[in-house]
């Protein structure tokens, strides 16, 4: 058993220590960002998480073309769900910190715009899924669609904000953290806690989603 949940445990561990550091930890003292700087540990988790959760669920999507077996395609659907939950909880907690750093919780910033479109496509793709009743089609077209969405978190979150003025840290003169150098007190919780931490966590989620829907195939079978 050890052996078989040794991440869940890992998983539960990191969090806790970002969780306590996180809020108890020394951070600098910047201007403007004061003590919500320490939202770096949840908001920016919360992408990393997200990021890892709809890479999986691309694979399986390639997994699913390439043999056609349906629990690739259950895979790549709840993946993609998990990457939506904490896509959602990016947002929220980006937004929160907004509200107190810029002076509002939606700015119309780049990356705030960037990151919604690619929410919504990725709500598409489950629109699209539920709009077919046809199962083998559903699978098919939801699988192209979802690397397809999955291709567009490139240039909505990563190129194309960081090629206009931001209020993200390094646009329009902000004094915020620059995300490439932060601070040693903050590494150390952000790295190896936050990140390692909530994407383990989206995955846990995950797995729980997939066994409670392969547990309900199994008794619809037996039905």
């Amino acid at each position: 058993m050890l052996r078989k949940n040794w991440w869940k445990i890992l998983c539960v561990i990191l969090l806790v220590y970002t969780i306590i550091a996180g809020f108890l930890g020394a951070v600098p003292a910047k201007p403007i960002l004061n003590e919500t700087i320490r939202n770096l540990y949840f908001h920016v988790g919360m992408w990393f998480a997200m990021m890892v959760l709809f890479t999986v669920s691309g694979i399986y999507s390639v997994l699913y073309l390439r043999t056609g077996k349906p629990v690739h395609d259950l895979y790549a659907l709840e993946y993609a769900k998990g990457g939506i939950l904490f896509g959602c909880l990016g947002l929220v907690t980006g937004s929160i910190w907004a509200r107190y750093t810029w002076g509002a919780f939606w700015s119309n910033d780049p990356k705030q715009l960037g990151a919604a479109i690619a929410l919504l496509i990725y709500f598409a793709y489950l629109v699209l899924r539920n709009s077919m009743t046809d199962m083998d089609k559903r699978a098919r077209i939801g699988a192209v669609y979802n690397i397809f969405a999955y291709a567009m978190l490139f240039p909505t979150i990563f190129i194309i904000p960081r090629m206009v003025d931001s209020l993200h840290p390094g646009g329009m003169g902000n004094p915020a953290m620059d995300t490439k150098d932060i601070d040693p007190r903050m590494e150390i919780v952000f790295w190896p806690g936050a990140v390692p931490g909530w994407a383990l966590l989206g995955v846990w989620i995950t797995t729980l989603w997939i066994r409670m829907q392969l547990l309900a195939e199994k008794n619809l079978s037996h039905a």
